[in-house]
């Protein structure tokens, strides 16, 4: 292709005088300093009008380098692993499971919203995720035998190992753990914020990626420390997806987002942007057409995702690993005997 390059005199009020151009191309440009990479700068107006022209000077290439725009899908390709974790708002402001009226109401014949955002995100994220296991945690809830309440405890009531086989085993949990635990309070963020940071800082190599999944009704408790566990985690290989669930004002969650003023504690700015908040009511289909309206949610849910991940990478020089050869299956040579 060829490229076109124009030269300007620059001037501070912006009014740059045109001085002339030339065009080139990328394979001439990557023979590097040499005298294929001295360019006349011809000014046509100038050469319409005077014979003599010859040109408005030269330009002379010094120096060269390509630079490879990696994409996401790279780093999948390469083999970099996404672990995605589920956390859920058991707090008493959802309202009791066995009513109708509540956010976590346990309807026989649909999902609650917490059902939905569960499953349009997680059925999407899975795809990245190769060994389908899938921490769930809940909090704000009190827990049997004792009534302790707790802000980071296993669905599948297994601490040591709070994993669930893929989005319909992170379902069963939940649908589970309705059923035993109290809805309580306060709303905490920060605990399963720090417990998903403190894999994710175990593995800063590139080779794993965090995702976690706060589904929530909104009004949160620890305001200050969760900003705090947000910029803790900026520096890490992870990301937060904010589902609010519910009526509520999510003003907290905006602020959290920090699309428009980057999140900060104690004077200390987050490295990066690694929150996306999404109000779920935003995407309740009103023709009832569920599918549509879930299908919304997961592309606005991960948008940004992808920009997140590659800006860790990029900050810590990290490049993708060379994709494996395509899967050829062995060929059976077929033994006739006669």
């Amino acid at each position: 292709r060829t490229i076109k390059v124009e030269v300007y005199d620059w001037d501070r009020d912006g009014s740059h005088d045109f001085i002339g151009e030339f065009t080139t191309s990328y394979r001439e440009l990557s023979r590097g300093q040499s005298q294929f990479n001295v360019y006349e700068v011809i000014n046509p107006k100038k050469k319409g009008k005077k014979k003599k022209y010859v040109n408005s000077g030269t330009v002379t290439l010094l120096s060269f380098l390509i630079e490879t725009e990696v994409s996401f899908l790279d780093y999948i390709k390469g083999g970099t692993q996404i672990n995605f974790t589920v956390a859920i708002d058991f707090t008493a402001s959802n309202g009791n499971p066995s009513q109708p009226t509540s956010l976590h109401y346990m309807n026989p014949y649909q999902l609650n919203a917490y059902g939905m955002a569960l499953k349009a995100v997680g059925e999407i994220i899975q795809d990245y995720d190769s060994d389908k296991m899938f921490p769930a945690l809940g909090f704000g809830a009190r827990l049997p035998p004792d009534g302790r309440v707790s802000h980071e405890f296993a669905l599948n009531g297994n601490p040591q190992n709070p994993y669930c086989h893929g989005i319909d085993g992170v379902m069963e949990a939940y649908y589970r753990s309705l059923k035993s635990v109290q809805l309580y309070g306060p709303t905490n963020f920060a605990p399963v914020i720090n417990h998903v940071a403190r894999y994710a800082a175990s593995v800063k190599d590139g080779s794993q990626y965090f995702v976690l999944l706060i589904i929530t009704d909104g009004v949160i408790s620890d305001m200050a420390q969760t900003k705090e566990s947000i910029v803790n985690a900026s520096k890490l290989p992870m990301s937060i997806i904010i589902v609010g669930v519910g009526p509520a004002e999510f003003d907290a969650m905006e602020e959290l987002d920090g699309d428009v003023v980057r999140i900060s504690s104690r004077g200390k700015f987050a490295e990066r942007d690694i929150v996306q908040f999404v109000p779920f009511r935003d995407y309740i289909d009103r023709s009832g057409n569920h599918v549509l309206s879930m299908a919304r949610l997961a592309k606005d849910v991960l948008a940004e995702i992808p920009e997140q991940f590659l800006s860790y990478m990029r900050v810590r020089g990290i490049k993708p690993s060379p994709a494996p050869p395509p899967y050829t299956p062995p060929i059976h040579v077929l033994q006739t005997q006669i």
